[in-house]
């Protein structure tokens, strides 16, 4: 009798995702990992580490893994946003990124992230309080996750009130754009944003409030126009990656701990614990899959040669699900997991600056809405995803209360 031959590993080819393929990317995350972990994508000729070490590597390496042309795995991004002047923090590389990110968290950071949290807990108890009213259920995201993003960053930046509801389109037309073929709608987007905060710079220059554009206003130079330009550039960078991240974020805790009971009981037995959850939830969700960077010397990695020049698409949803790392149960939710860092937030000098203010956001968020509904679930068949291929969050999350 002839012996079975053993099933053949699928064969590993990268798809950008986005929309409903957003589902359930990582059986074809794990085969990437295995069995083609320097991959290139002949379509538009890039390439994507998927494994937890290489990624982690390529975050910390600036020199050789460059951000300046860019966060996407196409070309030319900048000159189509119209952001080659006004680059974002995110787009720049050591010493010019350094410099500025040392006067961002001299400037605010600590005190910041301290000063939100009775605002952001009065705004989600306020909106639980709305959902509570509601007959049956609600999509939990246009009720909450999707508004608490959009009240911190304008909280964060000292936004008028009125205006914070705008964030939601320029943040859809800029995440989106390159992904879907839009440039023109990126464009337009991007200078309505970048002229309302150059508005809001002169506004705080001759009233200043206690926000962080009036922080930044008095730390740099009056009428220093390349100054006036990092303001704008934190400005697109917050508003741009603040929103969709942290939606994805409390989404995809929403859908793991309505799977995953056991995990939830923990919380709801030993609420001390949500701070280090927050970390496990951060791992599993990802909210940004991947990023992009550019090498700027041709680079060797597992026996392929990745062209000087060429884009590179880090995997941060792979990498965080990578057995090498985390170990054979990786993909597995597990509250009390003690393992290496994860990289949703990247790592080395372009961790992301917001990560303090994103931990908080889920910390308050998670305990107040078990708090007030600790039966509640969330029905992730019935879900949709956003469109775009580089955040994973839900667009529409059908939630349920529970007991009360």
């Amino acid at each position: 009798m002839a012996a079975q031959e053993a099933p053949k590993a699928p064969r590993a080819r990268f798809v950008p995702c986005g929309g409903e393929s957003w589902r359930t990317p990582w059986g074809r995350y794990a085969a990437l990992r295995d069995t083609a972990p320097a991959h290139h994508v002949a379509d538009g000729d890039y390439w994507v580490l998927s494994r937890y070490a290489d990624v982690l590597a390529a975050a910390r390496d600036t020199a050789r893994f460059s951000s300046a042309a860019g966060l996407t795995f196409t070309y030319g991004e900048r000159e189509r946003l119209g952001i080659t002047d006004a680059a974002p923090l995110v787009m720049l590389d050591p010493p010019e990124h350094t410099d500025f990110r040392r006067l961002l968290t001299r400037g605010y950071t600590p005190r910041r992230v301290a000063a939100i949290e009775p605002d952001v807990r009065t705004f989600v108890r306020e909106r639980l309080d709305r959902i509570a009213d509601l007959p049956g259920g609600c999509d939990i995201v246009a009720e909450l996750f999707k508004p608490l993003p959009s009240f911190v960053v304008g909280r964060y930046l000292g936004v008028p009130e009125a205006d914070r509801a705008r964030f939601d389109d320029w943040t859809h037309a800029i995440v989106e754009a390159t992904a879907l073929g839009s440039p023109l709608a990126a464009a337009t987007a991007v200078g309505e944003l970048l002229g309302y905060f150059a508005e809001l710079a002169e506004r705080r220059r001759a009233e200043p409030a206690d926000d962080t554009v009036s922080d930044l206003v008095r730390l740099l130079p009056p009428g220093d126009d390349a100054a006036l330009l990092r303001i704008l550039g934190f400005a697109f960078t917050m508003v741009a990656g603040g929103n969709d991240t942290t939606t994805g974020l409390l989404g995809g805790a929403a859908e793991l701990l309505t799977a995953h009971p056991d995990q939830r009981r923990l919380l709801l037995d030993a609420p001390a614990r949500l701070p280090a959850a927050v970390e496990e939830l951060l791992r599993l969700t990802s909210p940004v899959q991947c990023l992009a960077r550019t090498v700027t010397a041709d680079t060797v990695l597992h026996g392929r040669t990745i062209p000087a020049g060429r884009k590179v698409l880090l995997l941060y949803g792979a990498a965080n699900r990578d057995p090498r790392a985390f170990g054979p149960d990786a993909d597995r939710l597990d509250l009390t997991r003690d393992g290496p860092q994860h990289l949703a937030f990247a790592h080395g000098p372009h961790h992301c600056l917001g990560a303090a203010a994103a931990r908080l956001v889920a910390r308050v968020a998670l305990a107040e809405l078990l708090g007030r509904f600790p039966d509640f679930a969330v029905d992730a068949a019935a879900g949709t995803f956003a469109r775009g291929h580089y955040v994973r969050r839900y667009a529409a999350l059908p939630f349920v209360p529970g007991r009360r």
